[in-house]
């Protein structure tokens, strides 16, 4: 049996030309990075609890006090995540104040002269690549605070309730990403880097849209 085996590999027919092994060693270097990248981006979704504000329009309005809400949701999110150190722990917390933020965002509504619902709920979320200042976080499927305001057809607002990157200087967000659990080496993940950056954001995007293809 040995034999055969060692005559199949060996034989004209059968034996991988050097461009072939090549090819082989390179695509399986490849799913290896992309395996890598990915466990590395859902770790990343693990350690952070995300928010996502939509707009009840586009029009200036709405979009206005999307903003005001987003403030009112981080002020008391922030308060009452004093202390924390998991996002199960701050989503846990705040699954008890879910109707809060709702009445605070009615209120905010209502001041402005707007008469609409304001819903709250924590969920598995799809967010895409986002870009902010010093440092980014790549597409894929997030928990989340959600916060919809009216009919929810208007721009949505994204960033991190836990740990709290929305509100932190950005020169400081990486201290208070690491404060909160997020990995040391995750955080090298986020942050904008001369090289290979966009190359691995394009490679978790291509990834990420796939996946979305597949759950279609």
């Amino acid at each position: 049996m040995k034999q055969k085996w060692n005559s199949f590999f060996t034989s004209p027919q059968t034996q991988l030309k050097g461009w072939e092994v090549a090819l082989l060693c390179v695509t399986a270097a490849a799913v290896l990075w992309l395996g890598l990248m990915t466990a590395q981006q859902q770790r990343l979704a693990d350690s952070m609890l995300r928010l996502h504000v939509i707009a009840n329009s586009d029009g200036e309005a709405d979009q206005a006090l999307k903003l005001k809400v987003r403030d009112a949701v981080l002020s008391r999110a922030e308060e009452w995540l004093q202390g924390v150190d998991s996002p199960a722990q701050a989503e846990s917390i705040l699954s008890c104040h879910l109707e809060e933020l709702e009445q605070a965002g009615r209120q905010v509504a209502e001041e402005s002269g707007m008469h609409y619902p304001v819903k709250a709920s924590l969920e598995q979320v799809h967010f895409p690549t986002k870009y902010y200042d010093g440092f980014a976080l790549p597409a894929g499927e997030y928990r989340a605070l959600r916060v919809v305001l009216g009919e929810g057809q208007g721009h949505n607002w994204w960033c991190v309730v836990f740990p709290g990157l929305c509100v932190a200087p950005a020169s400081e967000w990486q201290e208070v990403a690491v404060s909160g659990g997020i990995a040391a080496s995750d955080v090298e993940l986020m942050e904008e880097k001369e090289t290979g950056y966009e190359l691995r954001f394009r490679c978790l995007e291509w990834l990420d849209a796939l996946q979305q293809r597949w759950k279609q």
